[in-house]
């Protein structure tokens, strides 16, 4: 088995229906291991008397969204998603707000260039519609 990055050790995970005490093997990013006793991780973490929980998604977010006239959410993608990190969050999902006039593809475009090379986390799209005709 190639070698993992990191190992969490003996901490307890908690899911929808359980709760038990293992470790965690990671490589490349992602979980590839669950079990009493992992072994052959280039790093590790003791988690002993912690809870290992899954990352949490928000998604109902507002970022660089106008809100009227020449006003703008304060937070950009670089803030607002370091913030969501910093309080146990994987994935956001903040609104895209159509334009009168602007099609929807051209509206998640145009979120997706200001969000590219920004996020610290995951990020996708859901739209407000405001104009269901624009094309």
């Amino acid at each position: 088995m190639t070698q993992l990055d990191l190992a969490i050790r003996g901490g307890t995970i908690a899911t929808a229906s359980d709760e038990f005490r293992a470790d965690i093997g990671i490589r490349d990013g992602r979980i590839v291991s669950i079990a009493d006793r992992i072994e052959g991780a280039a790093r590790e973490i003791d988690a002993t008397g912690l809870l290992a929980l899954p990352g949490g998604i928000d998604s109902h977010v507002h970022i660089s969204q106008p809100s009227g006239p020449d006003v703008v959410m304060a937070d950009d993608f670089a803030s607002a998603t370091r913030a969501a990190a910093a309080g146990g969050n994987t994935m956001v999902l903040p609104f895209a707000l159509q334009e009168k006039g602007t099609s929807l593809r051209t509206c998640v475009e145009n979120y997706r260039k200001l969000a590219e090379g920004e996020c610290y986390i995951d990020t996708a799209f859901h739209l407000i519609i405001s104009d269901p005709t624009a094309v």
